[in-house]
C-alpha cells in the first residue's frame, strides 16, 4: 500500500547514505528498471496537497537483481551455497 512521506522524512533517509552516491529512482515492479531522477517540482497532488514531484530524467538499465529482491520486487532466488563432499581413496 503506497505511503506517503515529506520531504523532511526523505531528507532524513537520505542523510543515512554516502553523500557522494548517485541516486536513481527505482521503476515498476513487474518490468524493473534505474531511471535518472530530473527537475524537481512542487504542485499540488489528486487530493489537493503540497506535493514535491521528481521528474524522470530517463531510463539507465535493468535494475539490479540485488537491488530488486532488497525492495522486495523479485524473489531471491539465489542458489544456496553447497559444501563440496570429499571423496576417500579405497584400498583395492
Amino acid at each position: 500500500m503506497p505511503q506517503d512521506i515529506t520531504v523532511r522524512e526523505l531528507v532524513q533517509r537520505l542523510q543515512t547514505y554516502d553523500a557522494d552516491a548517485v541516486v536513481r529512482l527505482a521503476v515498476n515492479p513487474d518490468f524493473p528498471f534505474a531511471h535518472y531522477p530530473a527537475t524537481l517540482t512542487e504542485g499540488l497532488d489528486d487530493d489537493g496537497q503540497r506535493a514535491v514531484f521528481i521528474g524522470d530524467g530517463g531510463q539507465q538499465s535493468y535494475l539490479p537483481r540485488p537491488v530488486a529482491v532488497a525492495l522486495r520486487w523479485t524473489a531471491d532466488t539465489t542458489a544456496p551455497q553447497r559444501q563440496r563432499r570429499t571423496v576417500r581413496a579405497t584400498a583395492r
